[in-house]
């Protein structure tokens, strides 16, 4: 017996489960650490039905929230790591309006230059695209001459291009101007809605390259011709009515219809016949 008594003892001292450092291993778990345990394996039911509860929102959410959600204006979604020709694009439109808000000082009544404003208008109105389309038919049914009714018959052609132009162009583009403003009785009848590209600019730049080039004037006349262009498009931004990028836009337009009405320009007989049409004179030849 005190043999293997003493064998025993050496067993348990050679054991490693007995060293202080492995005794919690030989220790009955608690009831209370087994729940605390069980608890922090398992979640809780707050949790789940946190859980839960986004995947029900989310069943609960109709086709109209999405679709509003998909439909969110470009304009509001911020872009990252966008471009630098669309930072450079941003930060010119962004000074042009800026620009052109300043410029705007005869948008009212009450603005710095409010006072004269009605003087601004009356100068934007010898740019408006219906005083020089009846002025033009007033001229050319009182002009006897060949050459006269010819340079006048493709003035009106060139006015009218001008006008189905820049009207067919805001209509696509349908861009505002720096200021909200109703347009005019006047802006109606002429199609010239929109802010871009500016009728009054395109029209001054091909009227006064026409004259230039088909009247003889002189040097005095050639250069208030030029001044009024310049006024007549520029009027506009002093209104509140177009930026700045869109009375540069609408002189090059009208330089552009100015070439065109000169490579398709018409003949004197030609005139002749599209005038006898005009006043219901027109014979047929035989």
């Amino acid at each position: 017996m005190p043999v293997n008594q003493s064998r025993s003892r050496a067993r348990e001292r050679n054991n490693v489960l007995n060293r202080p450092e492995f005794m919690s291993l030989n220790q009955p778990l608690k009831s209370g650490s087994a729940e605390a345990r069980g608890t922090a394996r398992r979640p809780s039911q707050r949790q789940q039905q946190s859980q839960h509860q986004p995947g029900e929102n989310a069943q609960h959410e109709t086709p109209e929230n999405n679709k509003e959600k998909k439909e969110l204006p470009e304009e509001d979604c911020m872009q990252l790591n966008p471009s630098f020709k669309g930072i450079a694009m941003n930060s010119l439109l962004a000074i042009d309006i800026c620009m052109s808000k300043r410029l705007g000082v005869c948008a009212y009544n009450t603005s710095s230059w409010g006072s004269v404003r009605s003087m601004v208008k009356l100068l934007a109105l010898t740019g408006h695209g219906i005083p020089w389309i009846f002025g033009t038919i007033l001229c050319l049914t009182r002009s006897n001459t060949l050459a006269g009714q010819e340079v006048l018959v493709n003035l009106l052609l060139a006015l009218l291009l001008d006008v189905m132009t820049v009207a067919g162009m805001q209509k696509l583009v349908k861009r505002k101007g720096p200021w909200e403003m109703a347009p005019s009785f006047l802006d109606y009848l002429a199609m010239d809605i929109y802010s871009f590209p500016a009728a009054h600019a395109s029209r001054a730049a091909m009227v006064s390259k026409f004259l230039l080039a088909h009247l003889v004037l002189a040097v005095p006349l050639r250069i208030l011709l030029v001044l009024w262009a310049v006024l007549a498009g520029t009027s506009r931004v002093f209104l509140g009515r177009h930026h700045l990028t869109d009375v540069g836009c609408g002189f090059a337009l009208g330089f552009l219809h100015y070439s065109l009405v000169e490579m398709v320009w018409l003949s004197s007989n030609t005139c002749q016949t599209l005038i006898s049409i005009g006043t219901f004179n027109w014979s047929p030849l035989y």
